[in-house]
């Protein structure tokens, strides 16, 4: 007997158990696994016009991406969250400072909205995993050399990544913001839309 009779022979026997249980009303066999979905905020290598200026961060705060220019016509996009409706800034500026692990002090105007939250913290909150900051900040400055106030910077709630949640600042996830923070010196333009 060849390899194919011999295959053909067992056939039945394969396919027997599956046909017998959903003759029964029994359900069949289980399907392969499904795929799990890709996460769509995970760093991906995207197209992009080619006019954006390499080296520089867009953001694009309606679809909550933040883009790194590595090439003409190529951008690393990650997810962000953004800042709720009235509170979404806008601009350009440039990157003036970088820390790692940076300490937190909620602004005078986060106080006054919410002086049960931060009220505490208007003295500053030193860095670490529990810091709203997270493991990275990227310091945002205006034309003139000012603190503008906003921060690219890592999070302690990466569920957050995809909604307009902060009091204005960009949130990326922890491990995204550390890998960007690598890439990009002081200087770095940034413009957010």
């Amino acid at each position: 007997m060849n390899r194919r009779q011999m295959l053909m022979l067992s056939l039945p026997l394969i396919a027997a158990p599956t046909l017998a249980l959903a003759q029964n009303g029994l359900p069949a066999a289980p399907a392969a696994k499904p795929v799990a979905k890709r996460d769509p905020y995970a760093p991906t290598e995207v197209a992009i016009r080619p006019d954006f200026e390499v080296g520089s961060i867009i953001v694009v705060s309606k679809d909550f991406f933040l883009y790194h220019v590595i090439a003409p016509g190529r951008a690393v996009r990650y997810g962000v969250a953004v800042g709720k409706d009235e509170l979404v800034w806008r601009g350009r500026a440039t990157v003036g400072r970088k820390t790692e692990w940076p300490s937190w002090r909620p602004t005078p105007a986060m106080i006054k909205r919410k002086p049960e939250q931060y009220g505490k913290w208007a003295d500053g909150m030193p860095g670490g995993p529990t810091n709203p900051l997270g493991a990275r900040a990227l310091y945002l400055y205006d034309a003139r050399g000012n603190d503008t106030s906003i921060r690219i910077h890592g999070t302690t709630e990466p569920g957050s990544i995809g909604r307009a949640v902060s009091n204005g600042c960009i949130r990326m996830r922890n491990e995204a913001v550390m890998d960007l923070y690598e890439q990009i010196p002081t200087g770095t333009p940034v413009y957010v839309y």
